[in-house]
């Protein structure tokens, strides 16, 4: 059952690495004994820990700081920072991977190839090469036996994961389920085919747009002959990161304040059409993954981890701004709801309740001092408190939205979020009951509207035929029926109780009034005797049930 046990050399070190770092909880979880309630290490201590296990427990780190809505904002704020600090692979090594994946040789495809790694991560490194026809490369290689390492550690997150679920914590949260979607994900990590296919993707789609100029913004082109799954080959973009970006001078030699702000509005622009109108969108833009090339064109690199939102979802994001920008908790609430996967029954009231208390202190403050992502923060934290489960890929678009917001702050101190999205929001909700194609979408509603006319009059006409001929049938759930059903019988039974009661009484005076006889007394008698205790019985009955009235 317990997975772990199959790696024992690794469930050492990893009780080793807790044991050091006084994670209790999980030191029993280990060890077999008794746990108390659930809980977790500080933000520190948890990434101490996954620094510690190595490189596949830090990509495990920056996978969780992509849901908010399991974690606290500390937790999410520190795991965000990890990076795996892993010295480069020698390049005898990375050579033999490159000469393996190639189907010509080494020489015969690059005309010079930097042995030094330009970028080092725990899954792979980055070299600088030029193709024989004088193109230069970015090589993304994977590291040698990453794979072998990744699928150890897998068995180990799923071992944990089991011993986990035996709480009512790991359950509430299907533990297991989780663990299986990071072991996905950290697969994922391996083929460089996806992560090209969706460079390809986002190209495609930030080629066009009605909210930015489409050749300010770029994405490497892929090398599809030469990429596998352990290599990529890319586009070499000459720049820097974002933050580390000179403007003085690069651009049209403009104000620098006048330079931030329009490319801060291009950087929320490209990312607001990903998340609420192609429906696929760069999960991880960290200032490393945002560069300032030399022509003064912004680009978008690492591509590896991406969100996809169903048309649905957009909508309701969509209306959870503007209803977080009008601070209503009403609707709030209801479009939380909407999206939950898991929500208790009585969750509406509490949520609602909840999330009014938070807004209420954002009402006196004005829209440029409103942090838009912190209060989305503050909003999957109260679907935690509630226990409701949010799809994964909402807590993918709040780190993204958070990641965005943080790096234009950063970039442009007078940035402010809301400001960006409310000239958007017309359109934003336009398209979402329009389309792209205003002619196309009427067209569907007067096809819409002509299979309802077509099939009206037939349903009428069932409906009816089954109303007289007493063939309907109706089918009601009735919420806390139950209770009333016995309440009602209750009720019932007292009224024949004190039928019954009155009868006898009614039924002895008749015979005393006209008993003659010794045995007509007796008979009289005993109704009066059976009439009273009936009547006592009932009486305490009542007073019992605390319902003087049922």
């Amino acid at each position: 059952m317990f997975s772990l046990v199959q790696n024992t050399s690794r469930k050492g070190e990893i009780l080793e690495v807790v044991f050091r770092n006084g994670w209790d909880y999980m030191k029993s979880l280990l060890t077999g004994r008794k746990t108390d309630a659930p809980s977790l290490p500080t933000p520190a201590v948890l990434r101490n820990i996954l620094v510690e296990l190595g490189p596949v427990f830090v990509k495990l780190g920056q996978l969780l700081s992509t849901r908010p809505d399991l974690l606290p904002a500390s937790y999410i704020e520190i795991l965000s920072t990890l990076q795996a600090e892993v010295p480069p692979v020698p390049w005898s090594q990375v050579e033999a991977i490159v000469r393996q994946e190639l189907t010509q040789s080494l020489e015969n495809t690059f005309a010079k190839f930097n042995t030094e790694a330009v970028a080092a991560g725990s899954i792979a490194q980055t070299h600088k090469a030029t193709l024989k026809d004088g193109r230069e490369v970015a090589l993304k290689v994977q590291r040698p036996g990453i794979d072998i390492v990744i699928e150890q550690d897998i068995a180990v997150l799923r071992g944990l994961a089991e011993l986990v679920m035996l709480t009512e914590f790991g359950q509430q949260y299907d533990i297991v389920a989780l663990a299986e979607e990071f072991a996905i994900a950290l697969r994922a990590e391996l083929d460089f085919i996806q992560e090209a296919s969706y460079t390809d993707e986002l190209r495609r789609n930030l080629s066009k747009s009605r909210w930015f100029d489409p050749t300010q913004v770029v994405l490497p082109e892929i090398n599809w002959e030469l990429t596998t799954k352990k290599l990529l080959v890319m586009e070499w973009l000459n720049g820097v990161p974002i933050l580390l970006g000179d403007l003085q001078g690069i651009r049209h030699k403009g104000d620098v304040n006048a330079e931030r702000e329009e490319i801060t509005t291009l950087l929320c622009r490209v990312f607001f059409q990903q998340l609420y109108i192609d429906g696929f969108f760069h999960a991880d833009p960290h200032p490393g993954n945002l560069f300032y090339l030399k022509d003064g064109r912004i680009a978008l690199l690492d591509c590896g981890m991406v969100g996809r939102l169903d048309p649905r979802t957009q909508q309701n994001l969509t209306e959870m701004l503007l209803s977080i920008v009008d601070l209503d908790a009403q609707r709030c609430a209801q479009l939380t709801l909407e999206m939950a996967e898991f929500a208790q029954p009585t969750s509406l009231v509490n949520l609602e309740n909840d999330l009014a208390r938070m807004l209420r202190k954002y009402y006196n403050v004005s829209l440029s001092q409103m942090n838009l992502s912190e209060i989305f923060y503050e909003v999957l934290e109260i679907t935690r408190k509630n226990k409701i489960r949010l799809p994964s890929n909402l807590g993918l678009y709040a780190k993204t939205l958070a990641n965005l917001e943080g790096l234009a702050r950063s970039f442009n101190p007078r940035f402010n979020i809301v400001e960006q999205v409310k000239p958007l929001m017309t359109d934003m909700f336009r398209r979402q009951l329009l389309g792209d194609d205003p002619v196309q979408a009427l067209l569907r509603t007067a096809l819409d509207l002509k299979s309802l006319s077509l099939q009206s009059p037939r349903q009428v006409e069932v409906l009816l035929d089954r109303v007289t001929s007493e063939t309907l049938k109706w089918n009601l759930t009735l919420k806390e029926l139950d209770p009333l059903r016995r309440t009602l019988g209750d009720s019932a039974n007292r009224l024949s109780f004190s039928i019954v009661v009155g009868s006898l009484i009614i039924g002895a005076a008749i015979i005393s009034s006209n008993a003659q006889t010794s045995q007509l007394s007796f008979l009289s008698t005993g109704l009066f005797g059976a009439a009273s205790f009936l009547g006592f019985w009932l009486i305490i009955s009542i007073l019992r049930s605390g319902r003087l009235r049922s």
